[in-house]
């Protein structure tokens, strides 16, 4: 699903203006020719240089001090040598000072990509926009041939010596799956690492670049099982889960039959509203409360509400929770987001509102878009509390038969380990929202599988599992809550195949009011 960029920072620009400050180039950075070249010529003419002054030294021909016209050509020659390597190989080994004495080009400044950006790059083209910069890139040429008539090996090549910046290749080559060919090769001659166990094949490569993942090289292959059928609100569903820890899919199976034997389970759903939390700044803590009671003022929540709602035809503005600490607020938008996750479409509509708020307060700073009181992929109260995303309940009457004959144990010692361990052992642990066994797993198998952000396990896998007995003891009540499943049927990578079979198979795929089917069975098994 999609990510978080606004937990990065604030703006672009000063992520830009930081980059700038920190990154230092080296001297020798600036030649043009490759290091696998300049590097030895530079250490033989050191040598040589160094070895002629010495000899002549050793002659008494150089004394000091010595008149030019004493000194011959060879000796001038290996004076100058023994100078511009000593400057190159200083600045090879990052010596700051030695910058003054080869320039950095005629035209602007180099910009380096921080490797936390995931993007590599040395070239002033870098720093022209993405339609421009691509642009150049086709015009490069490998040997006389453009880059889509060269071959894999030379363009492979070419990227390593930072002639083509490889976060380009799709864009230049207009060719997604022989760009993630490239790239593979360029990790293994760069590494020397053998990749050809990491699978390729199966993937449209075209349906992720933009959507799902950058500089791709290849794909992570799963084990996808299934378990069921889950008997829920009187629907049959087979629940496909992708992992790699045995006996996972076994045993929630078991809990499946168990649940179909015994009638089914049934869900309700609580609330619906993806959240986000941006943070402003005010240079007094009353100028912040005043915004505070201007947001929670009913009749200017109307108007954000419009403001807020233009984002799309499926956005609607819930309500706005503010949290002051000093001169800083934290406004806490939720929204409703048809069968999305939402987490881009909350987004689009706060930066909407915010830009209105600037104009009613005009000393307003926004410090992020993000300030972490959403709470995205992080175990907090407020989600706990307030939930996040669905908040769902799902209960199940177990019969005591069914409990000793499946689950093999009775409904007295299932009750008992309960309390002990999900809900007396949990807060011993300080646990939040962790009142279960292994939500997280069946989570995480399920997200996976379906193409959910894997990320949000964090929050939704939040859980408490209530075990008491019913109908005079004889039967097992069992229910979970779960306040903040963060789930959705459309976007991000439940468009790719795989994952869209995964939804399909339970019946809830595409923008037709599944999103709330997937919940309940999200919490059912």
């Amino acid at each position: 699903m999609g990510t978080d960029y606004y937990d990065r920072g604030s703006y672009d620009d000063k992520q830009a203006s930081r980059r700038n400050k920190n990154l230092k180039l080296r001297a020798s950075d600036a030649l043009p020719l490759p290091v696998w070249l300049t590097n030895p010529f530079f250490i033989i003419v050191f040598f040589a240089a160094s070895s002629h002054l010495l000899n002549r030294w050793g002659e008494k021909k150089l004394v000091a001090p010595t008149p030019l016209y004493v000194l011959s050509v060879s000796d001038m020659v290996a004076f100058f040598g023994l100078v511009a390597s000593l400057i190159y190989l200083l600045g090879f080994f990052g010596i700051d000072y030695v910058q003054n004495f080869i320039g950095k080009g005629s035209d602007g400044q180099w910009d380096f990509v921080e490797q936390s950006e995931g993007l590599i790059g040395a070239k002033p083209t870098d720093l022209l926009p993405p339609s421009t910069r691509t642009s150049v890139n086709a015009e490069v040429k490998l040997n006389g041939q453009t880059l889509k008539e060269s071959s894999d090996e030379e363009i492979a090549c070419a990227v390593n010596r930072g002639v083509i910046a490889s976060h380009t290749l799709e864009t230049s080559l207009d060719d997604a799956r022989r760009a993630a060919i490239i790239r593979k090769r360029s990790v293994e001659l760069i590494t020397g690492r053998c990749l050809e166990d990491l699978a390729f094949g199966g993937m449209d490569y075209s349906a992720v670049v933009g959507q799902c993942c950058e500089m791709v090289i290849g794909h992570i292959q799963v084990p996808t099982g299934v378990a069921g059928p889950l008997l829920l609100d009187g629907c049959e569903f087979m629940v496909p889960m992708a992992t790699t820890e045995g006996c996972l899919v076994a045993s929630t199976n078991r809990g499946c039959k168990a649940i179909h034997l015994s009638g089914g389970a049934t869900s309700i759903l609580l609330r619906d509203g993806m959240t986000r939390a941006p943070v402003v700044r005010f240079q007094r803590a009353h100028r912040a409360a005043d915004l505070k009671f201007y947001v929670e003022d009913v009749s200017n929540f109307d108007t954000l509400s419009v403001i807020f709602n233009r984002t799309s035809r499926f956005a609607r503005l819930q309500y706005i929770q503010c949290a002051l600490a000093g001169r800083n607020i934290y406004l806490r938008f939720s929204c409703s987001s048809g069968d999305a996750m939402g987490m881009n479409m909350v987004s689009k509509g706060v930066q909407n509102v915010l830009e209105y708020l600037q104009d009613v307060f005009p000393d307003m700073e926004v410090v992020s878009l993000s300030g972490n009181f959403c709470a995205d992929k992080k175990a907090t109260a407020v989600n706990w509390i307030n939930g996040r995303g669905k908040s769902v309940v799902c209960e199940a009457i177990i019969t005591g038969h069914v409990v000793s004959k499946v689950l093999k144990t009775s409904v007295s010692s299932l009750v008992e380990l309960n309390t002990i361990k999900n809900l007396s052992g949990s807060a011993i642990a300080g646990a939040l929202g962790g009142f279960n066994a292994h939500a997280a797993n069946i989570v995480s198998a399920v997200f996976i599988a379906t193409g959910q952000d894997p990320a949000q396990n964090v929050e939704s896998s939040q859980c408490i599992t209530m075990m008491e007995p019913a109908n005079a003891g004889l039967d097992l009540h069992v229910s979970v809550t779960m306040p903040s499943l963060e789930v959705g049927t459309i976007g991000g990578g439940t468009q790719l195949p795989s994952q869209a079979a995964c939804l399909n198979l339970l019946g809830v795929k595409g923008d037709c009011g599944g999103k709330s089917y997937f919940s309940y069975i999200m919490s059912s098994p």
